[in-house]
């Protein structure tokens, strides 16, 4: 069954009406007009979550925009289709993305560093609420701990393992690998963690008349906090103003919770390793993503590993 047929089958739970396909990655995601106005209507990936860690996200977002996060509101229930996959809906957010991967920013350089400090800003009070939410028993999402990002089985997979890889960057992955595992073991005696949102991309970044709204919950789960900042900045490695992004970002994240251009960018290059691991199950073997990837892992590796 398509994904339109399933779109127009899930749209009826809210007696809504589908009006155009957004993308169809992860999730297929819609925008959908109901009786109460606009919503994001998600038709959820299968084998991916399942619908116990999915009413944990969407119970965490709904406490979150409780709380006044600039996160949209979800819009039980959670509904299971004809076909067994999983749908869901969210309030619909206006605004344009901060950027795309890939692309140089549009706006200006002072514009994106008010952006980015902004972009701290919101995950600290993301973090700051979170941590006097009491997670409900039930609670369950995946984790991006030590384990999630550079055991046996990482969350996303072997990055190391990666078939494109050339000997020497599969050398720089393993020396990664190891280097992180161990750096990791001891920030996580005294480093924070938590639910995060993990995926913290520009396309998951939605401007709004200078305002800042985080969307898609997706990849959540219980990771350190950090790796919220290190997502952001795996996307600005080769922007020639990095240096000036990163320490906008940190900045406004250390107004109020703690931060360190070490710690940021050791969970950027924890990042940029997942994202290795992601491209393998999900990319066909010829999509140019792969070479990139390993490219920019392997280069922050040997940046920063001594």
């Amino acid at each position: 069954m398509n994904v339109h047929t399933l779109a127009d089958e899930a749209a009826n739970h809210w007696n809504g009406r589908v009006v155009r396909l957004i993308r169809n990655r992860e999730n297929a995601v819609f925008e959908m007009e109901f009786p109460k106005g606009r919503a994001a209507l998600r038709l959820h990936r299968e084998g991916y979550q399942d619908a116990a860690a999915i009413r944990s996200e969407l119970w965490w977002c709904q406490a979150l925009a409780d709380a006044g996060v600039a996160v949209p509101r979800p819009l039980p229930p959670l509904v299971s289709l004809s076909n067994g996959r999983l749908a869901s809906a969210i309030a619909w957010v206006d605004g344009q993305p901060l950027g795309e991967a890939g692309t140089d920013f549009a706006a200006p350089l002072a514009t994106v560093l008010d952006q980015h400090c902004a972009l701290g800003r919101l995950l600290a009070h993301l973090h700051s609420v979170t941590d006097r939410l009491t997670l409900p028993p039930e609670f369950t999402r995946p984790r991006w701990d030590v384990h999630g990002l550079v055991g046996d089985q990482p969350f996303w997979g072997r990055f190391w393992d990666h078939p494109s890889a050339t000997s020497a960057q599969r050398v720089a992955l393993l020396r990664a690998r190891q280097y992180l595992a161990l750096w990791l073991a001891e920030f996580e005696t005294t480093g924070d963690f938590g639910p995060i949102h993990a995926d913290v991309l520009r396309e998951n970044v939605l401007v709004n008349e200078g305002s800042l709204n985080l969307i898609d919950f997706d990849d959540s789960g219980l990771g350190f906090r950090l790796y919220d900042l290190g997502t952001v900045l795996s996307q600005n490695l080769y922007e020639p103003a990095y240096p000036l992004i990163r320490d906008a970002l940190i900045s406004g994240y250390s107004e109020t919770r703690a931060a360190t251009v070490e710690a940021v960018e050791m969970f950027t290059l924890a990042r940029t390793c997942a994202s290795v691991g992601w491209t393998m199950p999900r990319l066909s073997a010829d999509d140019l993503v792969h070479k990139t990837h390993l490219a920019r892992a392997v280069m922050l590796a040997n940046r920063l590993i001594p």
